[in-house]
Parts: C-alpha cells; structure tokens; sequence
C-alpha cells in the first residue's frame, strides 16, 4: 500500500513539474533571461532551503555529519544538471511544452533510472531478478511512447511549416532537437547528485525516524550548483543584451509573483517526488525517476493539447499522439506493480 502512496505522491509532483513553465509564458515584457534568473532564485535557493529548514528537523546537522563527498559530489552534480536545466528551457522555448519536456526527458528517463543502480553497486539485482526485470520492461516501454510522442511531434512540426497555423511562434525544430539531446544528458546528473548524497538521507532518517521529508537536504544542497550554473549564464546574457532594464518595466510586482510561482512549482515536483520515493523500498527507489519523467510526459502534452499548442493539427496527427500518451501510461502501470507482481 505504501507503494502505491508513493506513486501518487511522485504524480502530484509531475503535474507541477508540468505546469511550472506555464506562468513564465505569461511573462511576455520580459526577455527569457530574466524571467528565468528571478523564477531560478526561487527554485534552487529559498524554495529548497526554506522548506528543508521547515520539514527537517536538525537540518545542519545532518549536512555538517554527513561525509565530505556527500556534500560536494551533489554540488558538481548540481553543476553538470543546472546546464540541462539551461537548456531544457529553450527546448520548451524551442519546441513548445509538450514536445520541449517530451524529448529530454525521455533521454533523462532511461540515463536516471538506468545508471543509479550502477553507482551503488545493485545493479546486478536490478538486470537479473523478476521484479527489476519487469522494472527494466516498463523502462522500454516509456521509451516506446516517448519515440511516439516524437513522431507525433515531427508530423506537428511538418503540418505547422505548411499551414503556418497559430502556434508557430518561436518553434524551431532544428534549435529545439540540439538543446533538448543536451538537457537530456546533463539533466540526469540530477539523480546521479540524489545517489551520490544518499549519506545525508541515511543520517536524516536517523535522526528524524519515519520523517517523508528526509530527501530535502539533499536536493537543497544538489541545487547550489545549479543556482551556480544558471546565474552565471543568466548574468551574462542580461549583460550582454542590456535586459536589466526589465527590472524597471511597468507591472514588474506582477511578474515577480508568476516567477516565483513558477519556481515554487517547479521546486515542488522534488518535495513530492522526495516524499514518494521514502514511501517506496530503498531496493525500487532507481523506479522513482522513471515514474516522475513519465507522468511529466503525459502531464505536459495534455496540457499543451489543452493550452492550444497541438491545434490546428490533423486528426491521424492527434491519433499518434494519443497512442503514444496511452503507451506512456502502460509504462507506468508496469513500473508501478513491479513490486507486486
């Protein structure tokens, strides 16, 4: 039962994670990096830490006990995923919500789920027994629906060229595809910096028995890199195109409050995905990634379905989309009763 929990857990933070990007769209007086600098400082610094400090008792604690590489491994980790996570904004740029999420995530689905194992030295249970065998098939089964999202996409992006259609603003295949293998790949340092932190969570659970938020720590630390990464560029591209005058433009109260909603939410999807993975056995936790970037997937292109992002397409287009979202969903279940079966 407590599995199962911890799957719902995992998809409300999927839907967050899918619907975060929506109130930066709103930001339209804005240049692109501004509005990811000021949602940023909300999701990798007070978000992280005001809630770690909130959730987690002795908080500093656990950090200052946990071992050395504990602290700066998550940090370098932290690095190599806030260049995903760069990129992974201008392939939803690029590419629009629904396939701007769908592609990197499916390369950080399979490197996340696939890798971790690897690092601490389980994955030979994962490959040979029945449960992680089944694990490993509902893996290729998402990547299944994520190649058909795909070619959902690329029928998309044909009949956008033709028809120009409402919806072509700023969708560049060619830019999109580039950005999106690259977010992919240094995005799952994510969950390398999760593993590689795995002492701060051991210390956390001892000193806070049977606590859903002993994760917090870990993703608080992983983020400094990533705030590191992303405001290095952010404050180069503001220089560098004069955007500082945003700060001054008419309604900028307004636009503070949708990028700090926007970064909160975005926070959010790793509070959830924190709480489900404590309810899940420390054998499946690897399973978690795969759940949250599936869900994400199917979350997001519904959402673009309904945002608009998908109109004006043919119906067999629409056709292969549903079909590629239904696959995604079987993954899940898949995954998901593992454990059970």
């Amino acid at each position: 039962m407590n599995s199962f929990y911890g799957i719902a857990l995992i998809a409300a933070g999927s839907f967050a994670s899918a619907i975060y990007y929506w109130p930066l769209k709103k930001l339209t007086n804005w240049s692109w990096e501004t509005s990811w600098l000021v949602q940023g400082v909300f999701a990798w610094i007070i978000g992280p830490w005001v809630i770690a400090m909130i959730t987690v008792p002795h908080l500093f604690e656990i950090i200052g006990t946990s071992p050395w590489h504990s602290i700066y491994m998550p940090i370098l980790f932290g690095l190599g995923w806030g260049i995903g996570g760069l990129t992974w904004g201008l392939s939803i740029r690029y590419l629009g919500i629904g396939l701007g999420n769908s592609l990197p995530l499916g390369i950080t689905l399979a490197l996340s789920t696939l890798i971790p194992p690897f690092m601490d030295g389980t994955a030979s249970d994962v490959f040979i027994h029945r449960q992680g065998i089944i694990t490993i098939s509902g893996v290729v089964i998402a990547l299944l629906g994520i190649a058909i999202c795909g070619w959902a996409a690329t029928l998309k992006d044909h009949e956008i060229r033709e028809s120009k259609t409402s919806g072509s603003e700023g969708f560049d295949s060619r830019k999109g595809f580039a950005v999106a293998l690259i977010a992919g790949i240094m995005s799952a340092c994510f969950a390398f910096g999760e593993k590689s932190g795995q002492s701060m969570v051991e210390i956390a659970k001892q000193l806070n028995p049977g606590s859903v938020w002993v994760y917090n720590p870990v993703y608080a630390v992983i983020l400094i890199g990533g705030f590191i990464a992303n405001v290095v560029y952010c404050v180069y591209m503001i220089v560098k195109r004069k955007s500082f005058i945003d700060f001054r433009k008419p309604r900028t109260g307004k636009y503070y409050r949708l990028a700090a909603l926007a970064g909160l939410l975005w926070f959010s999807q790793f509070v959830f995905k924190g709480m489900g993975t404590s309810k899940i056995n420390d054998d499946m936790s690897y399973i978690t990634w795969c759940l949250l970037f599936s869900l994400v997937i199917v979350f997001s292109n519904l959402i673009g379905i309904i945002t608009g992002e998908w109109k004006g397409v043919s119906r067999k287009t629409l056709l292969v989309l549903s079909a590629g979202l239904l696959v995604m969903l079987i993954s899940v279940l898949v995954i998901g009763f593992a454990p059970v079966i």
